[in-house]
């Protein structure tokens, strides 16, 4: 058995005794951002994560993503093995000559050298995969079941405050938000498999108290960069019932074709309209089981940004709650 079987019972069992019951600190607008205090961990909100997606010169896609979550409810237990900290993450490399998504994913509980993340930079990892940042650039390698990822991102701007200054609203109520900003046009270097690659990416880096609205289903993510050297992200969350629950001002999605998956039976929309850009898929399989870390199945893919009949950018476009209705 490799230790990565072993790592996620390990993070996933449960405690015998619980006895304290977590109060998160509120998500609230105006919170000053200081970098690079706030590239690393805030282990005291209850989720956090790190995510990079991008598009590489040789036509494949990849996504590299680190989860941190704090337990609601934590024992008084002083053993080391108590899951004060629980640390996910999932990688995926999306290759046109393999037609589906290659995709693997850890978790472990932080501690016992097992895992481990910093507060003070990005710097977080998970047995031998690992994210962090030194200088002007950030540095991964996954290791991963059916692919290897050795690769550097460089950074050519300042990060990019979603929302309100950093304050991000996912719902109409107050504490239905995050803290997030990004990196979009990240310059890649590096080798997948052994193969130099360059290419460009995006990073988010977004922590949280709440959970998904009650009526919010999931949502639906894309980020772009463009051949100009601008970017732009959008978003919306899903109800239960089908609509929008909440979708910042001006960010529209519409549905231009779906995709069934033969292994889950889940129908995606791989094709949207959004705002004034159409956005196509590299390829439409590439569906990620996460099943065995964050407990979800959903789309995260490599798509192509169309103007008209002109591509004009390249990104990812992530869809989640269409299997089951997501839980943070």
């Amino acid at each position: 058995m490799r230790r990565r079987a072993f790592l996620g019972t390990m993070a996933l069992a449960p405690l015998a005794a619980w006895a304290e019951t977590i109060e998160y600190p509120a998500v609230t607008p105006g919170r000053v951002f200081s970098f690079p205090r706030d590239h690393g961990a805030h282990p005291e909100y209850r989720v956090e994560w790190w995510y990079v997606t991008g598009w590489l010169d040789s036509g494949m896609g990849f996504q590299i993503t680190f989860f941190r979550a704090r337990p609601e409810q934590q024992s008084d237990n002083p053993s080391s093995f108590n899951p004060r900290q629980v640390l996910f993450a999932h990688a995926a490399l999306s290759d046109p000559a393999r037609g589906r998504l290659l995709h693997d994913q850890h978790a472990a509980r932080a501690g016992l050298s097992l895992a481990h993340f910093e507060t003070e930079r990005t710097g977080v990892w998970i047995d031998d995969w690992h994210l962090e940042l030194e200088g002007n650039w950030y540095r991964a390698h996954i290791p991963a079941r059916d692919f290897d990822l050795r690769l550097e991102f460089g950074i050519p701007h300042a990060p990019v405050l979603q929302g309100e200054r950093g304050y991000s609203r996912k719902g109409h109520r107050p504490h239905e938000a995050s803290y997030y900003y990004s990196r979009p046009q990240l310059n890649v270097i590096g080798r997948v498999n052994s193969k130099p690659v360059s290419g460009s990416a995006w990073l988010d880096h977004e922590w949280s108290s709440a959970y998904l609205a009650p009526e919010a289903a999931g949502w639906d993510w894309t980020g772009i960069n463009f051949f100009d050297g601008s970017s732009r992200m959008a978003f919306r969350m899903r109800d239960k019932a089908g609509g929008v629950h909440y979708a910042p001002p001006g960010d529209d999605f519409k549905v231009l074709r779906t995709w069934r998956s033969p292994r889950t039976g889940v129908e995606y929309p791989v094709s949207m309209q959004v705002n004034d850009l159409r956005l196509e898929p590299m390829m439409d399989d590439q569906e990620l089981d996460s099943r065995a870390s964050t407990g979800t199945i959903y789309w995260e893919g490599a798509v192509r940004a169309f103007r008209d009949k002109n591509e004009v950018g390249r990104g990812y476009l992530e869809l989640t709650g269409y299997w089951k209705p997501m839980k943070l």
